[in-house]
């Protein structure tokens, strides 16, 4: 009993109530078009997977890589609601928390980092689904000014 189709796949009600996203097989009808730009795009970015993955080997331990690119990411996407914390802080504040003071959105972007490593770990049991998408959620409100707000839930309204 499908709901909604378009190219890319479509909803199906599942038994359980929810509707789940089944993509087409590929490749897609009609095919994707491929044209100069896309192809130079497609080229640079194999490039730039080249050069990470060539990287990755050189380091001790990838996993102090993306250690770091989850704090950077958490900061630069804490910044997008207005949080004032630097990467500078949020190491800080990791390496001491109660001995000296730091801005109050530090711990709020420091859960950013807790959610998404909790997120990691749970990809391990669970695929990637929406009820990953709650926990994970749950996870990052903890203990914030908005956490008492439905944690781990979704807003009616965006799911008409």
């Amino acid at each position: 009993m499908a709901e909604a189709t378009d190219r890319a796949g479509r909803y199906v009600k599942q038994l359980e109530g929810y509707r789940a996203f089944i993509p087409f097989p590929l490749p897609p009808n009609p095919p994707v078009a491929v044209d100069a730009t896309t192809l130079a795009l497609l080229s640079r970015a194999d490039q730039q997977l080249g050069r990470l993955d060539g990287l990755t080997q050189t380091l001790p331990n990838p996993d102090l890589f993306v250690a770091m690119y989850v704090r950077r990411e958490a900061v630069l996407s804490s910044q997008i609601e207005g949080t004032q914390s630097t990467l500078d802080d949020v190491l800080a504040f990791e390496l001491d928390t109660a001995g000296r003071d730091f801005p109050q959105d530090v711990e709020e972007v420091v859960n950013y980092v807790r959610a998404m490593n909790y997120g990691l770990a749970r990809l391990a049991t669970l695929p990637l689904s929406l009820r990953l998408l709650r926990e994970i959620h749950a996870e990052l409100m903890q203990g914030t000014r908005g956490g008492h707000r439905y944690p781990g839930e979704f807003h009616h309204r965006f799911m008409k």
